[in-house]
This record gives structure tokens, C-alpha cells and sequence, in this order.
């Protein structure tokens, strides 16, 4: 079996991702406008995290490809964030036309939960230490 390769994007560094020839960047809700990072990016992909409905609904009118939401379950990486839920995420993803990609507390065990919930895949921290 082959598989594709991961886009690989960068978070909140546009400039480290072009010296580096990442597939885009991701921004923190409070980073830089969406389109600010487009006039820098070009053609890559520009992402935004985020935290709410509102907040994804913004990502997509302002122009971000992709959104990165949660946390969904606890996460430690994120200690003062209460989650959101399976049930927000899965209300996120049918409310916006960009893949949105659960994040926080990801599990081995929660992966096909994301997958039902209509998520295009995931971000993790934990998963992978």
C-alpha cells in the first residue's frame, strides 16, 4: 500500500514556512489576518485554528483554506482550554466548506470519532510523543 505525503504546514510562521518550503501555514486565532498571510504565502495554504463555530465560520469568509478546531477532548498542551466536544466539532464541520481538522486530546481510540464526527483529519501533539 502507498501512501500520499502529509502537507507539511508550519503554525504562525509564514516566514519559516517559505525558507522552508512548507505546504502552508497555520495561524492562531490571534495571529496576523488571514489575508495578510495570503499576500505573503501565495498559492500555499493558509490555515487558522480555532475555538468556536464563530470562529470558523470567520476563517472561511476571510479566505483560510483549512481550519484547525478545538480542543476537542482535554489536552495538556492546552491546560487552561476546557473542551469543546465531539458534538461541536461534528457542528464545525457541517457548517463550513473547508476541511477542518480536530485537535486536542486526540487519541488513537478518539481518531475514528473525529472521522465520524465528518472531520478531514487531525492535528496531535500528545499522540505523537
Amino acid at each position: 500500500m502507498t501512501t500520499s505525503p502529509v502537507p507539511v504546514v508550519v503554525s504562525s510562521r509564514c516566514d519559516i514556512a517559505l525558507a522552508a518550503g512548507a505546504a502552508g501555514v497555520n495561524l492562531p486565532e490571534s495571529d496576523i489576518p488571514v489575508e495578510a498571510a495570503r499576500s505573503l504565502m501565495g498559492e500555499r495554504l493558509v490555515g487558522r485554528s480555532v475555538h468556536s463555530l464563530d470562529g470558523a465560520l470567520r476563517a472561511e469568509s476571510e479566505g483560510a483554506d483549512f481550519v484547525i478546531f478545538g480542543p476537542v477532548w482535554a489536552s495538556v498542551s492546552h491546560p487552561g482550554s476546557a473542551p469543546v466536544g465531539i458534538e461541536a466539532l461534528a457542528e464545525v464541520v457541517h457548517a463550513v466548506d473547508i476541511p477542518v481538522l480536530a485537535i486536542g486530546g486526540v487519541t488513537e481510540e478518539r481518531i475514528a470519532a473525529c472521522r465520524d464526527a465528518g472531520a478531514a483529519g487531525y492535528a496531535a501533539i500528545g499522540l505523537f510523543e
